[in-house]
């Protein structure tokens, strides 16, 4: 059997490497994302959720209004991906 030489060397980068990587992903931590709701502080990601939803609701009726629905298909993955479109656009637009 041979032994590895570069064995302490692997595991300091391997050190490293996770060293950094713990780093830079802490480093976009500053503060909770909440929201001061009547002196409650919720998280933005629930408000987020209730004005995405809202807006697919909206858009949903516009649809319904202009004969598009029966174009679109299958509506049970078009209507919670446009609810998670609007949810992550408010997202990034507002909080990120």
């Amino acid at each position: 059997m041979r032994h590895n030489d570069n064995t302490p060397r692997t595991l300091r980068w391997f050190a490293i490497m996770a060293s950094t990587a713990a780093i830079l992903t802490a480093a976009g931590c500053s503060r909770a994302p909440t929201i001061n709701v009547l002196g409650s502080f919720f998280p933005a990601w629930i408000l987020c959720g209730v004005i995405g939803i809202a807006l697919t609701v909206i858009v949903r009726l516009l649809f319904i209004r202009w004969n598009f629905e029966k174009e679109i298909s299958p509506l049970l993955v078009v209507y919670p991906c446009l609810a998670a479109f609007f949810t992550f656009t408010i997202w990034l637009l507002f909080f990120s």
